[in-house]
């Protein structure tokens, strides 16, 4: 018997040739798949390579004994990349907010709103959970007393700013007095002695009384609700905000434009960012081996809350496999993980949750500068550990109220933590002031801050995605309900209109007993 192969269908007799002509299609096919994976995922494995390229070359620039200045040259490119991530942050909020918030309808808007605000809270709430727990579980600052910010060299960080006033500074900026200033400086209370008389003894007294500054820094937060109220003002005025919502929707689109070309720089300037942090360093050892619980008890929180606890939530919400929706945000992972900021990751991450993952951009760009603003589970997670470590390292014992103060104030200050390289480290004075502890030892959270704040980062963009992803998931359930309810509604019509065709008729039974009255004198007639 003769072997034979199919090709295109036609049986032909097996010969070298034919196989030839098999294994020249398969290499093809194969070449073809590759090519397309290569095309797909440029960017994302030049990036990848940007970062280990970066670590490889700052190990070999760190023996050349730099000077400052030449430091200075040499993160040149990451500082560029840096520079037009924050460049492009104002118009892409603001128009991103607008735009979307006026797309939306009110109701909806309403709902998915609500909707985002208790995602947030409740994640934010969990992570501080983590955060507080697995600081008793592993105790880093338990006999790490000779610990201290003098044998690490580093400078203490002051700060006298009262619990109370930190969250009144909060609801200050979030309704900014001049909208042109809240896009470079933020509004903060700082204090002032004031003479208020004399005692007994004839000495001055002195009362301490706060007065508000302007500081360096975008308020964003304001920002963020100006737009969208804005956008909401837009959408009641129907036929005469049109113009304007047209205006800001082709911005929006211009400055996604400008974003694409960005993220091509990105794996440029994201090694020589990662190359010069390694080179500034002076004794990285040293640091590690000190503090390296604390480094440790941070990065398996975000493990915990980043691999587990976000994937179930979105998996508990859409029954559908979380890491397959994060596969297509390698790329924005990546530069929160070089930038150290969420703010700067918003651009990439904005492009790739819409094109990688499709979700709508209507709610892609109404949660994901919300969420960049005030979704920090990973900044809740490693200022819970902080103000635990100080707590340990001074060998203060917390009760249940300190303890629940830490996780309400973490939760709440992470609010206001801005989404920019160190952001949070500022924040934990809020959390140490309200338990009573010295804010002097912040240095060392400083010392370790490069290593910690990337992994923080790249939690508070993952769960800025995967609540997207989550609110996508609910309108598209809800557009489905609604042409059923139309059905539906529609069915109860078509019956009504039918059952009013006849005059004087409401009721099939009626039609029915006139007709049999109506036949009834026939049938008498033909009887007779």
């Amino acid at each position: 018997m003769e072997n034979k192969n199919e090709i295109n269908g036609h049986a032909m007799p097996s010969s070298n040739s034919a196989e030839q002509i098999l294994g020249k299609s398969a290499k093809k096919s194969c070449r073809k798949k590759l090519m397309e994976f290569l095309n797909k995922n440029l960017l994302v494995i030049m990036t990848v390579s940007g970062v280990l390229v970066g670590v490889g070359l700052g190990m070999m620039v760190r023996n050349m004994n730099l000077t400052k200045a030449q430091m200075t040259y040499f993160a040149f490119p990451g500082e560029m990349l840096l520079r037009m991530l924050k460049m492009i942050i104002l118009p892409l909020v603001v128009c991103s907010l607008v735009s979307g918030a006026a797309s939306l309808d009110t109701r909806s808007l309403g709902k998915l709103g609500g909707i985002a605000v208790g995602y947030f809270l409740v994640t934010t709430l969990i992570a501080s959970c983590i955060g507080v727990a697995l600081a008793f579980i592993i105790k880093p600052g338990v006999g790490a007393g000779a610990l201290n910010t003098n044998s690490l060299g580093l400078e203490s960080i002051s700060s006298d700013k009262e619990t109370a006033d930190s969250f009144l500074d909060l609801a200050r900026n979030l309704f900014p007095a001049n909208l042109v200033a809240a896009t470079f400086r933020s509004y903060a209370t700082d204090y002032k002695m004031v003479a208020v008389g004399n005692d007994t003894n004839g000495t001055t007294l002195y009362q301490k009384v706060p007065f508000g500054k302007e500081t360096d820094g975008m308020n964003i937060l304001g920002l963020v609700l100006f737009a969208m109220v804005f956008g909401v003002a837009l959408r009641k005025l129907g036929e005469e905000g049109e113009e304007l919502i047209r205006f800001f929707n082709a911005f929006n689109e211009a400055t996604m434009v400008l974003v694409s070309w960005i993220m091509w720089y990105i794996p440029f300037g994201i090694m020589f960012l990662v190359g010069s942090k390694i080179v500034e360093m002076e004794d990285v050892v040293l640091l590690v081996t000190s503090l390296g619980k604390y480094i440790f008890a941070s990065i398996l929180g975000h493990i915990i809350h980043g691999g587990i606890v976000l994937p179930l939530i979105y998996f508990g919400f859409t029954r559908k496999n979380p890491f397959s929706f994060l596969s297509g945000l390698i790329t924005p992972f990546t530069t929160a993980f070089a930038t150290c900021s969420s703010s700067a990751t918003l651009p990439s991450m904005i492009k790739c949750v819409e094109e990688n993952n499709g979700v709508d951009k209507r709610i892609a760009r109404f949660i994901l500068p919300i969420g960049a603003t005030v979704n920090m589970d990973g900044a809740a997670i490693f200022q819970c550990i902080a103000a635990v470590f100080i707590a340990q390292l001074n060998n203060a014992e917390l009760n249940a109220g300190q303890i629940f103060t830490i996780l309400v104030t973490a939760t709440a200050s992470s609010v206001g933590a801005a989404g920019i390289p160190a952001g949070g480290i500022i924040t934990i004075a809020i959390i140490l002031e309200a338990i009573g502890l010295p804010t002097n030892d912040l240095s060392l959270m400083l010392a370790v801050d490069w290593i910690v704040d990337r992994t923080t980062t790249v939690v508070n963009v993952e769960g800025d995605a995967l609540g997207a992803g989550i609110l996508h998931h609910i309108n598209q359930q809800e557009m489905k309900k609604q042409p059923q309810q139309q059905e539906e509604l529609a069915e109860v019509r078509v019956e009504a209109v039918a059952n009013v065709q006849a005059e004087e008729e409401t009721s099939p039974l009626v039609t029915h007993q006139t007709k049999a009255v109506a036949t009834m004198p026939e049938a008498i007639e033909s009887v007779l």
